[in-house]
């Protein structure tokens, strides 16, 4: 601790003084003056430099971490971002507080201090404003400059020892992927602002990017490929040209957001902060020093510091103490987490919501070490080598020569969302469509050596040499333009030093880089009512639909309120395994993708005579390796659901419908004498029983009566609901008896003795009525459909659709979403910085 001690926590009340800001925009901080010992701490940390430049704000009005610009997708007049935006320079000596850019309407965001300590750095939304742009300013408040401009939100900007300047934007062009607000991923640009390019491909956020002293930075990269959405968001490193993106620690361990992560000087340390579960908002969490020296994945080497999870924004002013934003106030927090208030805000702001954040230090720093550059800009692909895919974590069981080639798929951005989950891309499963871009070779000494494209979103399944899927990748690669990129082997461990074989002891180098070989007979987006759902109909309907329901199973395509029955019933009985939402990753061999799948032992041949064409096993089988998805478009988002979902509440429901409540009464009289506890029945088409949509239990019972199999909007007469209690001489499966007592149940009454019964008939009502409704929305699979008004509002943003396509037009949203995607692939006609 040195020389000196830290006061007692229970004294901090009598050392802490009411705030005010003086008329001129002064104010002067009586905290530090309750107090020699903490003004000298805080002095001493300082060095010779006595200021402290922070910004403060109101926090946005979103719960989630990322969600603090930009706007709702429904509604592109709601907004994330709030107001009462400054920046602010504190003097610790005197403790006088001086307000560089106040703006009440505006927000202010992220300073960073330039090398030289002379400008200031940091992101601005003006008052008025929609968008958040990248400014400089001088350290007394003058030669306010701004550097980037458009219809984007730059933030979170840092300086590079190039000269350049990385930040975060959403130029991107995407939202994220199970909420409803804007992604920004990582950009850079010149000092002026000039040469703006991507760097990053991500489909999510990344955020607070930092550089290490040996020239990488530092940055929180958020990613879920088929396993879970709100589990991974770790801190990665990355070259100043956008090369060499690497996990740096956390990939293995979910359940913490780690963010704002800055180098310790002169320890190899980093302090960051770890928001728990899926993060607080504006980033608050546990300050924690982590020693990346110990491996990636590691737990010990994420060492807590702080006693509560309400900090944001550390910065290291030695090894032992470290600036940190906590509420409406400023502390200076020691190596084991004692604290030192240094500023608090004045009351009238604390009541109006307005915090503190980013404090930095107003002194000169040393630049990091140069990273020489090894894209070039004008390429449109880059290479991969793989070294030994036998060299890895759960690979037992694996015998050398048995992997004969690598699946390449494509995680591809999404242009909107609306619901908060999944739906209706899967239930219960992927967030995102994946596009197969085919295969590539590996040798048999477990090498591989390819040509991919740049700045794309790529992973991999490993395949034996009947196309079965032997090993998954949960995590995405990104090569920037001319990189070659390389890695040790399939989930290699992180702290074993690699076999140096060289590069001639390497088959897969004695030849020219493999391109990705197409497969042929398959779409390389799949869409399950055009590409699955016709070889069910071929091939299974004959005993797997209304009239023959062999084994409780319907393969039937009639729709239900969200799905088809036959996408419903493959999911809820997991006849296909496609990682499901899970928290888990890097699993054994042979246990995620059609390998895994039980419906692929259906069409081997052996069930029940079944005999499918090479081509349409292939069809299922890329269906399931690329994540099993109900719709092949983005645009069916938001669309075509009774009972949807916005925000994570339902809408579009039919609750209030005359039919429903008359539907509701009627299953209530008829049917919960024996539907009950478990067995509970929905009342109607938007009734979810309480069933987790985000990750269905496959254990759970009500899964098998739920709402998406028992209402038929297709065949509303062949709903399971009136067909299981109708007599089966009225066409129905007398299935449901009419009970005497619980224990007695009739074998001579059907519930419903004909289709004139009076129940029968408002249940049957209530699915007429949704048929109707449906016709009316319809869905993306259905003749005339017309995508959401904010798909095509931000489709015609993009420049993807004509600005003057008259509202309501319907399009072919297929070639729209393909169109969305090739406009963000790498041009190298609009990037010429570091060329």
């Amino acid at each position: 601790m040195g020389a000196y001690m830290w006061c007692n926590r229970t004294t901090w009340g009598m050392i802490l003084v009411g705030l005010a800001f003086a008329g001129d925009g002064l104010a002067v901080n009586e905290g530090l003056r309750g107090d020699g010992r903490g003004r000298d701490i805080l002095v001493n940390s300082m060095g010779q430099h006595e200021q402290i430049i922070f910004a403060c704000r109101q926090e946005g009005h979103d719960g989630h971490w990322y969600a603090n610009f930009g706007y709702y997708a429904a509604n592109s007049q709601r907004k994330a971002y709030r107001a009462l935006g400054r920046l602010c320079k504190l003097n610790v000596r005197t403790g006088r507080v001086e307000v560089l850019l106040d703006d009440p309407e505006g927000t202010v965001r992220d300073p960073q201090v330039h090398y030289d300590g002379r400008k200031i750095l940091f992101s601005y939304r003006k008052g008025g404003a929609d968008y958040f742009h990248l400014y400089e300013i001088n350290p007394d408040g003058s030669g306010l400059q701004q550097l980037t401009d458009g219809p984007y939100n730059d933030i979170e900007p840092t300086y590079l020892a190039d000269g350049g300047i990385m930040f975060c934007s959403d130029r991107c062009k995407r939202w994220v992927n199970c909420w409803l607000t804007k992604v920004a991923v990582l950009y850079r640009c010149g000092a002026d602002g000039s040469d703006i390019r991507p760097i990053s491909s991500n489909n999510e956020h990344e955020n607070t990017p930092w550089p290490l002293p040996d020239g990488r930075v530092l940055y929180q990269r958020w990613e879920y490929v088929d396993r879970s959405q709100v589990h991974y968001h770790h801190l990665w490193t990355i070259n100043p040209d956008g090369t060499g993106q690497m996990v740096f620690y956390g990939n293995m361990h979910p359940g913490t957001v780690m963010i704002d992560a800055k180098p310790i000087p002169g320890t190899g340390n980093v302090v960051a902060i770890f928001s728990p579960g899926h993060g607080r908002r504006e980033h608050a969490g546990a300050v924690t020093i982590l020693s990346p020296k110990r491996g990636p994945d590691e737990l010990s080497a994420a060492v807590r510091v702080s006693n509560g999870d309400d900090f944001r924004d550390p910065y290291p002013l030695s090894k032992d103490h470290f600036l940190v934003a906590q509420g409406p106030r400023l502390v200076l927090m020691d190596a084991k987490g004692n604290v030192l208030p240094i500023y608090r805000l004045p009351e009238s702001l604390v009541k109006a919501g307005v915090t503190c954040h980013e404090p930095r230090p107003l002194r000169p720093r040393m630049r990091e070490r140069l990273v020489a550059r090894r894209g070039a800009l004008q390429e449109t692909t880059g290479k991969l080598i793989l070294t030994d895919i036998y060299n890895g974590r759960q690979m037992g069981g694996v015998e050398r020569g048995e992997i004969k080639k690598l699946l390449v798929l494509e995680s591809l951005p999404m242009p909107i969302h609306y619901t908060g989950g999944m739906d209706p891309i899967s239930f219960g499963g992927t967030f995102t469509l994946e596009r197969v871009l085919g295969t590539v070779p590996v040798e048999p000494d477990g090498s591989a050596y390819m040509e991919v494209p740049a700045l794309r979103s790529l992973f991999f399944v490993a395949l034996d040499a009947d196309d079965n899927s032997v090993k998954r990748m949960q995590s995405f690669l990104t090569v920037m333009p001319g990189e070659t990129a390389s890695c040790v082997g399939c989930h290699e461990h992180r702290t074993r030093t690699p076999e140096n074989r060289g590069a001639s002891a390497l088959s897969a180098l004695q030849r020219v880089p493999s391109e990705i070989m197409p497969i042929d007979g398959i779409p390389d987006v799949f869409d399950f009512p055009r590409d699955i759902q016709p070889i069910l109909d071929k091939h299974c309907i004959r005993c797997h639909d209304y009239e023959k329901r062999d084994g409780n199973v319907i393969l039937s395509g009639d729709r239900g309120p969200m799905f088809s029955h036959s996408y419903y019933t493959l999911t809820y009985r997991r006849e296909f395994v496609d990682g499901r939402n899970d928290p888990k990753s890097n699993l054994p061999p042979r246990t995620v993708g059609a390998a895994a799948s039980p419906l692929m032992e259906k069409i081997a041949g052996d069930h029940y005579d079944v005999r499918l064409s090479q081509d349409e096993v292939k069809m299922i089988r890329y269906w399931i390796e690329s994540g099993a998805p109900y719709p092949g478009t983005y645009a069916a988002l938001g669309s075509g659901m009774i009972g949807g979902y916005y925000e994570n509440r339902q809408v579009n429901t039919d609750f209030e419908w005359p039919a429903t409540r008359l539907a509701s009464e009627a299953i209530e009289t008829r049917c919960t004498s024996c539907h009950a506890g478990d067995t509970v029945l929905p009342r109607n088409l938007s009734d979810e029983r309480g069933v987790s949509f985000w990750r269905p239990d496959p254990g759970d019972v009500r899964l098998r009566l739920a709402r998406h199999l028992v209402f038929n909007l297709t065949r509303p007469e062949k709903s399971l609901m009136l067909l299981a209690p109708l007599a089966k001489d009225a066409g129905g499966y007398g299935r449901c008896k009419v009970t005497n007592n619980r224990s007695q149940p009739s074998e001579s009454a059907a519930v419903f003795a004909s289709t004139d019964d009076p129940d029968y008939q408002k249940i049957l009502v209530m699915c007429r009525d949704g048929k109707r409704r449906l016709e009316e929305m319809r869905r993306f699979d259905m003749s005339g459909f017309v995508p959401p008004a904010a798909y095509v509002r931000e489709m015609k943003k993009y420049g993807v659709l004509p600005g003057d396509l008259p509202d309501g037009t319907a399009i072919d949203v297929y070639e729209t979403d393909r169109k969305y995607w090739r406009s963000l692939w790498h041009n190298p006609d609009d990037n010429s910085f570091l060329d």
